[in-house]
């Protein structure tokens, strides 16, 4: 399924900004599991119930996303219009309502995506003996995802396929890329969610970072050097971009998994868009659509390419 770019969308910005915040999501009725954590934290996930066999899909989201994100509203329904089932786990903290324990969310977090799994695959399989379960991650959650797929090797083969959108795959060039200029918008976007919730964070556990530092960070680096890496056992931001890439692990998965980036991502620059991969990975660099966009159609356009785009692939492993 090829992509075209709307005429009247022509670049990677336009691509990006505007089936965020201009298009209209599809309606979707969730329902609300909260889980317990293996360390006594909690997380929410939100589900879709489709019928009984069919395929399952789960789906993690972006930095500050949710299941109402964009994305994440567009792919629920056009799964609930096949009948199948669907969810999606919130990273810590994103839910609504601030997590317990003395950390948040990553980029490589594959730890917390196995748990997440492992679990949904448990359910799912004792009600769908011979369904399919697929596993779906969006630009931090793509990143995060991948890392799993790569680390566990066999063990992640309870995941019949997969799919990346927008994944960050070098975080130190996508780091780069949101620092200067107009992509500081993107910046600041996400700031402005993100330190309000560390202020939060440090009511419950007053040293855990230092106040004033964050409250000067201005880019994500200086923010994942206070916050992120030492949190998440990184040494710092550099320490925590590369180990936590998915570009290192794309030849060491053997799920068939497609990955999907635009050349004109705003968020990660074409040049560093891995080129070799395990022949299992299916890499997929289309000119346009901008970070997690993929708009089509005329105005007010459409999201639907995207979930189509992904189900189709799924569809292709059954």
């Amino acid at each position: 399924m090829n992509y075209f770019s709307p005429h009247w969308l022509p670049s990677g910005h336009l691509q990006t900004i505007y089936p965020a915040l201009c298009m209209a999501k599809p309606e979707v009725q969730f329902r609300r599991e909260r889980w317990l954590t293996p360390d006594q934290d909690f997380i929410d996930v939100d589900f879709i119930d489709g019928d009984a066999g069919k395929p399952f899909v789960v789906l993690f989201h972006g930095l500050e996303g949710s299941s109402d994100s964009h994305y994440a509203r567009a792919l629920m329904a056009t799964l609930r219009a096949k009948g199948w089932s669907g969810a999606v786990p919130h990273f810590r903290g994103c839910s609504g309502e601030l997590n317990h324990a003395p950390r948040f969310y990553h980029s490589g977090d594959s730890q917390e995506i196995g748990w997440i799994i492992r679990k949904l695959h448990t359910t799912y399989r004792t009600q769908a003996p011979d369904g399919k379960f697929f596993a779906c991650g969006v630009s931090l959650g793509g990143n995060a995802l991948l890392r799993w797929l790569g680390e566990s090797q066999q063990q992640a083969h309870i995941v019949d396929a997969a799919c990346a959108i927008s994944a960050p795959l070098d975080l130190a060039a996508g780091g780069a890329s949101l620092s200067s200029g107009f992509n500081m918008l993107y910046t600041r976007m996400f700031l402005r969610t993100l330190k309000p919730k560390c202020l939060k964070k440090l009511q419950q556990y007053p040293q855990l970072f230092d106040r004033d530092s964050l409250l000067q960070a201005k880019t994500l680096y200086e923010f994942d050097n206070i916050v992120t890496a030492p949190l998440h056992g990184y040494r710092d931001t550099e320490d925590y971009w590369d180990r936590a890439s998915a570009k290192h692990i794309l030849a060491d998965i053997s799920v068939p998994t497609l990955v999907l980036n635009a050349q004109n991502d705003p968020f990660l620059p074409a040049r560093h868009l891995p080129s070799k991969a395990s022949p299992h990975v299916t890499l997929e660099y289309p000119s346009h659509g901008g970070h997690v966009g993929f708009a089509v159609g005329t105005p007010p356009g459409s999201l639907e390419w995207l979930p189509q785009r992904v189900l189709h692939f799924f569809e292709g492993k059954q």
